[in-house]
């Protein structure tokens, strides 16, 4: 049986009420997830639903395209802290990454740390852009930036987890870094083929599922 601390749950459409991110937050209180992981205008919300239980609310940040201004970027982060983000969930410059402006790349990131000092930063790499080379070469940038975490995937782009990706990714970190698999995770047995590969957190919008609740 999976781990309940793997799994941030998740709620990041952009349609999402404030009814269904109470149930959200219940489950997570139910099950005592790691985290709840909310688009920025709810961290408050979700912060203070979550004071005193023990589980973190992880906020997105440039989500879900990470072509946001780097600037625009560690403001972003910085609010989420102030409002009571436990972790920061950030999207890399793709473009950035692809041109191989491997500087611009590094200090989106190092801004962000910089903006979330304290807290646990994860990268996202969207691996469905990346080619392997690519995958590799962002997690390297993300350890040189600060980063706590490697994330695979937004799950808004063309892919998202796959047990090859988290691989590569393990591969890449090893234990320095954690790896968060996230992005069409619906079966315990696709959330245990992440965790086989090098996986240390989930994120997931069907956990319940998931641990068969």
């Amino acid at each position: 049986m999976l781990d309940h601390k793997l799994f941030d749950h998740t709620l990041l459409k952009a349609d999402a009420t404030q009814a269904q991110m109470d149930q959200i937050i219940a489950e997570a209180k139910k099950y005592d997830f790691m985290s709840v992981c909310c688009n920025s205008y709810y961290t408050k919300y979700v912060a203070d639903a979550l004071k005193g239980t023990g589980i973190h609310t992880t906020t997105v940040v440039g989500f879900p395209l990470g072509q946001m201004s780097t600037k625009s970027k560690a403001f972003e982060a910085k609010t989420a802290v102030e409002d009571g983000a436990d972790e920061i969930d950030m999207v890399i410059n793709v473009a950035a990454l692809k041109d191989k402006k491997y500087d611009v790349v590094l200090d989106d990131i190092k801004a962000v740390r910089d903006a979330c000092a304290g807290k646990i930063l994860k990268v996202i790499i969207e691996c469905c852009l990346l080619t392997d080379d690519e995958k590799v070469k962002a997690c390297e940038l993300s350890e040189n930036g600060g980063a706590d975490f490697v994330k695979t995937s937004t799950g808004f782009s063309t892919g998202g987890a796959k047990a090859e990706d988290v691989a590569i990714m393990k591969k890449t970190v090893g234990d320095r870094l954690g790896v968060k698999a996230s992005g069409g995770i619906h079966s315990a047995e696709e959330a245990e083929s992440m965790v086989k590969a090098g996986a240390t957190r989930l994120g997931t919008s069907a956990t319940l599922k998931i641990i068969g609740a």
